[in-house]
């Protein structure tokens, strides 16, 4: 299988060169990171949403893409969910490409609850969801960007697939929790990243504790495994350790997730976890073993 983390010119790639993976029509893209978890209610997308504005106060340039198309949540999570947008005219007659909207703090956004009523439901089947995914991909106007944030959709199922076969991804990040149903779940996940050969660089444990307000107790919620115990299990670098933290759906609600995420000290431990990507993906491209050369 042809994927970039094979490639053998992918540290100057830059996503720009000809090969059989798709990219962006529209600007250049360093790198692409798929969020993923097996099953819904993990809290994937607001991860996404975290790791999107700690990249940000990195000083990179972050774009986040709503791969679940069915179930969209992006928006929400940055305050834009009343907002809308859709395709622009482009150089050429008749070809248009898609907007995104941008962030207070700057990352630029596209998801389908920007061009349908949040309420709407999207009957369509699989092969158009793939088809309709591999089209924000391509045809929205991404301009610079150091980071594409890819929120998909739970399981392994047709979206999954597309993006993991087609797109050109640097690595996954799990998400999950302590449960025991939830991390044999993840687990498929994993083991479809290895049958695809897509890099995973770890997995956060989300919603592992909450910390009572009269005591400052530290208590687990869904188990009493501790979050590297799971991560052990499920063979994955433990990237952070995240509470339920109550205060958090309060910001939701008013629009100011986006401002919480940046402010909050519980989430530094992303920013640690992700300050020297760039070089561990430099570094884990050159052990891989090169199988194909694209033409340039």
């Amino acid at each position: 299988m042809v994927t970039c983390a094979s490639c053998a010119v992918k540290n100057k790639c830059h996503k720009d060169l000809k090969c059989d993976l798709l990219k962006p029509k529209y600007g250049k893209i360093k790198h692409v990171v798929g969020v993923v978890s097996g099953k819904g209610g993990v809290g994937k997308s607001t991860i996404t949403g975290i790791l999107a504005v700690q990249l940000k106060k990195m000083g990179y340039k972050v774009g986040v893409l709503d791969a679940d198309i069915t179930g969209p949540s992006m928006p929400r999570f940055f305050g834009l969910e009343n907002e809308k947008t859709g395709y622009a005219p482009t150089d050429v007659e008749g070809v248009y490409k898609f907007l995104p909207l941008k962030t207070e703090l700057g990352i630029k956004v596209i998801s389908m609850n920007f061009m349908v009523e949040e309420e709407e439901p999207l009957l369509w089947k699989g092969p158009v969801l793939g088809s309709v995914t591999t089209q924000l991909y391509q045809d929205t106007d991404w301009g610079e960007l150091d980071y594409l944030l890819i929120d998909l959709p739970p399981g392994t199922g047709d979206i999954a697939l597309t993006i993991m076969q087609d797109f050109a991804i640097d690595y996954l990040v799990m998400v999950s929790n302590p449960q025991t149903m939830v991390s044999m779940i993840v687990s498929k996940m994993i083991n479809m990243a290895k049958k695809l050969e897509i890099p995973i660089k770890g997995v956060v444990q989300n919603m592992s504790y909450i910390v009572c307000k009269n005591c400052n107790e530290k208590m687990n919620v869904f188990s009493e495994n501790s979050a590297q115990s799971q991560a052990d299990k499920m063979g994955l670098k433990l990237l952070a350790e995240l509470p339920i933290d109550t205060k958090f759906s309060e910001y939701m609600e008013s629009g100011q997730a986006e401002r919480f995420a940046a402010t909050n000290p519980d989430y530094d431990v992303l920013y640690k976890a992700f300050k020297d990507d760039e070089k561990e993906i430099y570094e884990r491209n050159a052990k891989t073993e090169k199988k194909f050369i694209p033409l340039i």
